[in-house]
């Protein structure tokens, strides 16, 4: 790079810089217009429009799922520690504006304009929430972080009845955009493109929904089964602190507590396939009928299964992906994780199948405790010739921004 290249860059930065100040600013200013606007399509939904950026904990975690989300993994391309700080510094100054809401900061006589406008004049909240994690690869020997990598992070393992693509794998960092709806996820996604340009590139990027409850209860996957019915429950703080957040003196570095492992992995669906099974086996793979959600030993989604009056698997068989996932055991009660997945659908693969599947994403306190240990379970389950693990990675979710004055990764650069 010559001088001038340098020159031009830094100045580009300042200004991206300067406008995600701005921007948060504007944000603050225009929130109560950001309300107004969506609070119609908020009170239909029984839901608040806004969801609060600042805490101990990201949002985007605990949030109820929104309907829409982006899982976007980037090449961080910053050249040294000082611009990752910068970074991390516009990716906090964005969200903490595009959460909230507002009208976007007025652009210069001659000016490109702030704001790509496909959201209108203001910019509505929609309860938007993005969650920022960090893969293994950041902490390499470029910003001088390698001592301060979580215990278990590491490049995402290959169990036996993966199938990794290369493209569709790792990143030094995730950002999971999710929404109500798709344009605003997708104008939340475009804004940190545009504002992070030159420190940090897009490697792989996988958009997804979240059906509607058919006809009531937990939505369903592209297999017609109801999905996440057995997600612990996010209300229990106690039970979220066992869970999901890494606590102090658990071994982790200090910077990572209130921080979570993120595990996300793209899994492709043979939809055509599964369609010619018949619904009885479909429901013994599973462990549930397809129609109600409900254990096939039970008559409601919501009912426990009765594992201990049924040892040899007469009834929900001891195969079946509900009884390998979650044995219900006093020992494994510390495997449970929460999921958070979402639906896709990429149009047709290159032999002409229909290509559609689930990105599934969960969060635990202690990546090898649950993740890992639940995917030794399902080794080899029924369900692996109807699915196909191709993409994904660990990652960790950064601790909460804590105030206007806190930005992501503050501890972690400190």
């Amino acid at each position: 790079m010559n001088g001038s290249e340098g020159v031009g860059r830094r100045s580009f930065l300042r200004r991206a810089m300067a406008a995600g100040v701005s921007g948060a600013a504007a944000g603050a200013v225009g929130l109560r217009m950001a309300e107004a606007a969506a609070e119609p399509d908020g009170a239909a939904a029984g839901t608040a429009p806004v969801v609060p950026f600042h805490g101990a904990h990201q949002a985007g975690i605990l949030t109820p799922s929104q309907r829409s989300a982006a899982f976007t993994a980037f090449d961080v391309t910053a050249r040294d520690r000082s611009e990752l700080a910068e970074l991390l510094r516009i990716l906090t100054e964005r969200l903490r504006f595009l959460t909230a809401g507002g009208s976007p900061l007025p652009a210069g006589i001659g000016e490109p304009p702030s704001d790509s406008g496909v959201l209108g004049p203001v910019v509505p909240a929609d309860r938007l929430t993005g969650t920022v994690a960090v893969g293994a690869s950041l902490f390499d020997d470029r910003y001088g972080l390698s001592g301060l990598r979580p215990r278990r992070l590491r490049t995402m393992d290959v169990f036996p009845d993966d199938a990794p693509e290369d493209a569709w794998c790792h990143g030094d960092l995730m950002l999971q955009l999710c929404a109500e709806n798709p344009d605003t996820v997708l104008h939340a996604l475009r804004d940190i493109a545009r504002h992070t340009r030159g420190l940090m590139q897009v490697r792989w990027r996988m958009d997804g929904f979240v059906s509607p409850p058919r006809p009531g209860g937990s939505p369903r996957n592209l297999l017609g089964f109801k999905d996440g019915t057995a997600n612990p429950d996010i209300r229990d703080s106690r039970l979220m602190d066992r869970l999901i957040w890494v606590e102090p003196g658990a071994g982790e570095p200090d910077w990572a507590v209130g921080g979570s492992y993120q595990v996300v992995r793209l899994i492709r669906m043979l939809v055509e396939f599964w369609d010619r099974v018949s619904v009885n086996e479909q429901e013994r793979m599973i462990g549930r009928a397809r129609d109600t959600g409900a254990p096939l030993d039970g008559s409601a989604e919501f009912d426990a299964p009765r594992y201990a009056q049924d040892p040899k698997g007469d009834v929900v068989p001891l195969d079946s992906h509900m009884r390998l996932a979650n044995p219900r055991t006093p020992a494994d009660a510390a495997t449970r994780l929460l999921r958070r997945g979402y639906n896709y659908d990429q149009g047709l693969l290159s032999n002409g199948d229909l290509d559609m599947g689930l990105v599934f994403c969960c969060f635990q306190q202690d990546l090898d405790r649950q993740f890992v240990t639940v995917q030794k379970r399902l080794a080899g389950e029924p369900m692996t010739d109807y699915i196909k693990p191709y993409g994904g990675g660990y990652f960790f979710a950064l601790p909460g921004v804590r105030g206007p004055a806190d930005r992501l990764g503050s501890a972690l650069l400190a």
